[in-house]
């Protein structure tokens, strides 16, 4: 959950922050522009291909109103694709406490975006094929 101001090559200021979900980890960079996200190395919607991943990644800029305000690199590592998409939404909003804290943390907090959601997958139990789900029972 880093939320911190750096300095780019070029001299341009751009917001970093950290999201987390699952096994997947996103560090996003965000400079003010015209609403360009690319997610490593490819466009939004060409990455993440179904319109629910898109809206979940989209979620912090449509509680700020801030969409079409910010160009965004992404890079995302690990996990599945919904576990990313998750961790993108995180390292946004992280990322917009970066440009202003003030104005966008009462925000962001009520919509819940700011608290990574620790759910992890839950572990195989001897003698049952899933987590959960065992062989059907028969009497005889």
């Amino acid at each position: 959950m880093k939320s911190t101001t750096l300095k780019a090559p070029k001299g341009q200021v751009y917001y970093y922050g950290t999201g987390r979900r699952k096994e997947a980890v996103a560090a996003v960079r965000m400079l003010p522009g015209e609403g360009n996200i690319l997610v490593n190395g490819k466009e939004l919607r060409e990455y993440f291909p179904l319109e629910t991943l898109v809206l979940i990644v989209n979620q912090p800029l449509e509680v700020t109103q801030t969409r079409g305000k910010f160009n965004m690199l992404i890079k995302v590592s690990g996990g599945g694709i919904a576990g990313q998409a998750g961790a993108v939404r995180h390292g946004i909003a992280n990322a917009l406490l970066a440009v202003d804290s003030d104005t966008y943390r009462p925000l962001l907090k009520e919509a819940g975006l700011l608290t990574r959601d620790s759910r992890q997958k839950e572990r195989k139990k001897y003698g049952l094929k899933k987590a959960r789900k065992a062989s059907q029972f028969s009497k005889r």
